[in-house]
């Protein structure tokens, strides 16, 4: 999906349907958030068409600033929070529910960590090949911390909720950055949204089994 202008547009605009579908399914206000991440992936696609656009056509290049940090913010600051919070509001597990506190602290502080780099370091998107390279002034000592933390607080609460088949979707997660990381190193932040769809598909799946299983029980 992000290999393109026409292709980020079309998938973004696809998985966002796929979200709002998903919010359908929600039957209980602590599912709204988790809910939400496919629709979120969307806009997160969206964002970057128009890097696409305003980096091959000149005409729309007042764009690139705003499509830009509009897509690093959702990719970077968004997800090291989003997901530990999403799993956090649905679990009942106490002792599940420590880690998860623990696990959203870390996010928090790497969104922050994210938000800290995109104020203070130039960033400047390039299409290389068939994707969009993020050439970004971060601090050199702290990338790899960074990533893995990132990582960490992106997949680890799948496999610590209690909900059923997250881990389903948190092996999903784990083998779309490790395939992203070993064919795309380079263009981690934009490739790895490829897998967007599937995710979104996986959440879907997820809570319309748990609503429907909600519905037989009342």
């Amino acid at each position: 999906m992000c290999f393109s202008t026409e292709a980020s547009f079309i998938g973004g605009v696809v998985v966002a349907a796929i979200g709002v579908a998903t919010i359908r399914k929600v039957h209980k206000p602590s599912q709204i958030v988790f809910a939400s991440i496919p629709l979120f992936f969307g806009l997160q696609q969206i964002a970057e068409g128009f890097v696409w656009l305003s980096l091959q056509n000149p005409e729309y290049a007042g764009l690139l600033k705003f499509s830009t940090y509009s897509f690093l913010i959702m990719a970077e600051v968004f997800w090291p929070f989003m997901v530990p919070l999403a799993v956090l509001l649905m679990e009942k597990n106490k002792k599940r529910i420590k880690i998860l506190r623990g696990l959203l602290g870390i996010g928090i502080a790497v969104s922050l960590y994210f938000i800290y780099c995109l104020i203070s370091f130039d960033v400047t998107p390039v299409i290389s090949g068939y994707h969009i390279e993020y050439l970004e002034g971060y601090p050199k000592s702290l990338q790899i911390v960074a990533f893995s933390l990132y990582l960490i607080t992106s997949i680890t609460p799948l496999f610590v909720s209690t909900i059923k088949r997250t881990y389903l979707l948190g092996i999903l997660m784990a083998f779309s950055c490790l395939v992203t990381i070993i064919f795309f190193t380079q263009f981690l932040t934009s490739v790895w949204c490829f897998f967007g769809a599937l995710i979104s598909i996986v959440i879907l799946w997820i809570l319309r089994d748990a609503r429907r299983k909600y519905i037989l029980g009342r």
